[in-house]
C-alpha cells in the first residue's frame, strides 16, 4: 500500500503496541518501506511512503528494532528518520563516532575488533565493564557492506540471483530461495514440483551442516574441544554429502527464479542415505554427552539470557527466538510448499540461556533427518523449471533460513532486469538482542554468547 505520514505512523503505533511484527525496514531514493506481520495470523503486508524532502517519520522512536534499520537507510539513501533516537552513523566509518555512556564507578572498556583473531568477519565490539562483569556491550558493524543492494539495481536477473546467494555464504540456499520465491510471486508463476521439494533437500542440508558446526563451535567456547571435533566432522559429511548431490559443498546458485538450476546427482540419493544413517547413529551418542557433561553445562546453563519479552519485541526468529519461548517459523507460517506436506515440529524452550540455544538446534537436527527422509521418501519427477514471462512487477517472500526468517523484496522491470531488491537476514534483529543477553555475565563469557547466537556480519551488513 501506498501510505501517507499518517498512515505509516500509524502503523508504527501498532508495532509499538506489540499487534504486528516488523518483518523489514528499508530505503530507495525518495522512498521508505516497510514490511509488517499481523501477530495474530500471520498476514504480511507491505507499506511504502513517498519521503518529503528525504524525510520520513521514525519508527525507531517508538519500536526500537527499527533503530539499526533507520542508520543504514540514511547512511545508503540520504533519508532521514524524523525523531529518531540513534542518528550515529552505520556504515560510515570515515565519520565521528560516539559510543553510548556508561555511569558508575570502577567502569572500564574494553575495544574488541573489528579485526578478530581467526578467520572470521569483521566487527567492533565496545565492552563497559565494572571488574569482569559486563555493564554494556555495545556494537559497531558494517564493516562487511558490500553494497549488494546497489548492484543488484539493474543488473539482469541472473545476475541478481547470484549477489542474492552470496549476501552470506553459509546461508545461501535460504537467501537464494527467498529471492527466488519473491521473483516467481511477482511473475505470478510456481517452481515445478520437483524443483520445490528440491529446494527443500537442499535448505535441510544447509540447516543440519550450520546447526552441526555451530553446536561444536559452542562446546569448543566452553573448552571441550572433543565434541568440537565430533561435530565438526558431522558437518563436513552433511557438506560432501551436498556436493555429490549438487555439486557444491554449499549449493550455492542451485536455487534459482524458476526452478532450479540442476537435478539430484545420480549418484545423490545414495549418499543422502548414507549420510542420514550416519547421523542417526553417531548424533544422539554425541548429544547425550552434551547433555551429561557438567562442567560444560555449567558454562552454559544461566549464561546469556535472552528474556522472552524482548525476543517477541524484536520478532527473533530461528533458534534465538525459540529458545526464548517465541513459536514462529516462516515454513509454517505464513507456509510454503512443500512443507505444508511434510510432518515437522517447531521445538521452543523458554530459558533464553546459551544452553536453550543449543538445545534447539540439537532437536533441529532431528527434526531436519525426519523431514530429509520424507523429501527424499516422495520426491516427485518432472521438470526443474518454469520459464519466466517478462513484465514490471514487485513481489515478497519469507522463508526459513538456519537462523531464522528471511525477507526478500523486489521490483522487476519489464526487460528483464531487477529495477530494486531487498533482503533482511534474521541477524538485523538478533544482533541487538545479543547486547541485551550478556549484560550481567563476565567477559569471559562473551564468545560463549557470540557464538550461540551466531549472527551473520556479512548478512546484516549488505
Amino acid at each position: 500500500m501506498i501510505v501517507d505520514a499518517q498512515r505509516w505512523e500509524e502503523a508504527a503505533a501498532r508495532l509499538q503496541a506489540g499487534e504486528l511484527a516488523l518483518l523489514a525496514l528499508w530505503g530507495e531514493p525518495g522512498f521508505a518501506h516497510m514490511a509488517l506481520m499481523s501477530r495474530a495470523s500471520a498476514d504480511m503486508q507491505l507499506l511504502m511512503l513517498a519521503c518529503a524532502e528525504n524525510r520520513f517519520p521514525s519508527v525507531g522512536r517508538v519500536h526500537a528494532p527499527a533503530i539499526r534499520l533507520e542508520r543504514a537507510m540514511r547512511d545508503l539513501y540520504g533519508l532521514e528518520p524524523l525523531g529518531s533516537p540513534d542518528t550515529r552513523p552505520w556504515l560510515r566509518h570515515g565519520e565521528p563516532y560516539r559510543f553510548l555512556p556508561a555511569e558508575g564507578e570502577s567502569l572500564h572498556q574494553i575495544p574488541v575488533g573489528p579485526v578478530h583473531a581467526g578467520i572470521i568477519e569483521p566487527g567492533h565490539f565496545r565492552f563497559t565493564a565494572n571488574g569482569e562483569t559486563v555493564v554494556r556491550l555495545e556494537e559497531r558493524l558494517g564493516y562487511a557492506h558490500k553494497g549488494t543492494e546497489a548492484l543488484m539495481a539493474g543488473a539482469p536477473l541472473e545476475s541478481a540471483a547470484r549477489l542474492a546467494g552470496r549476501l552470506s555464504g553459509d546461508s545461501t540456499v535460504a537467501l537464494a530461495l527467498a529471492f527466488a520465491r519473491a521473483t516467481e510471486a511477482a511473475l505470478g508463476i510456481d517452481a515445478p514440483p520437483r524443483a520445490t521439494w528440491l529446494r527443500a533437500l537442499m535448505a535441510e542440508l544447509e540447516r543440519l551442516a550450520n546447526h552441526l558446526g555451530d553446536i561444536g563451535a559452542v562446546c569448543n567456547d566452553a573448552a571441550f574441544a572433543i565434541l568440537h571435533a565430533q561435530f565438526g566432522l558431522l558437518r563436513e559429511h552433511v557438506l560432501r554429502a551436498a556436493d555429490a548431490s549438487f555439486g557444491h559443498r554449499l549449493m550455492m546458485d542451485r536455487v534459482v527464479p524458476g526452478g532450479v538450476s540442476c537435478d539430484l546427482a545420480p549418484g545423490g540419493e545414495p549418499a543422502l542415505h548414507a549420510l542420514l544413517a550416519r547421523l542417526r547413529e553417531q548424533f544422539p551418542g554425541l548429544a547425550e554427552v552434551y547433555d551429561n557433561t557438567e562442567s560444560l553445562k555449567d558454562r552454559t546453563v544461566g549464561t546469556g539470557i535472552l528474556l522472552p519479552a524482548l525476543a517477541e519485541q524484536f520478532a527473533a526468529g530461528g533458534y534465538v527466538g525459540r529458545a526464548s519461548g517465541r513459536r514462529f517459523d516462516a515454513r509454517r507460517a505464513p507456509g510454503y510448499a512443500p512443507y505444508d506436506r511434510l510432518r515437522f515440529e517447531v521445538p521452543t524452550v523458554q530459558a533464553g540461556d546459551v544452553n536453550a540455544r543449543v538445545y534447539i538446534r540439537i532437536r533441529e537436527v532431528e527434526q531436519s533427518l525426519g523431514l530429509l527422509e520424507q523429501l527424499l521418501a516422495h520426491l516427485p519427477s518432472g521438470p526443474l523449471h518454469a520459464s519466466l514471462p517478462m513484465k514490471s512487477a514487485e513481489g515478497t517472500a519469507l522463508v526459513e533460513g538456519f537462523r531464522g526468517d528471511v525477507f526478500a523484496w523486489i521490483r522487476l522491470a519489464g526487460d528483464g532486469r531487477v529495477e530494486r531488491c531487498h533482503l533482511r537476514d534474521p541477524s538485523w534483529f538478533q544482533w541487538p538482542l545479543l547486547e541485551a543477553a550478556i549484560e550481567g555475565n563476565i567477559v569471559a563469557d562473551f564468545p560463549l554468547c557470540n557464538k550461540s547466537f551466531n549472527c551473520s556480519y556479512s548478512g546484516h551488513d549488505l
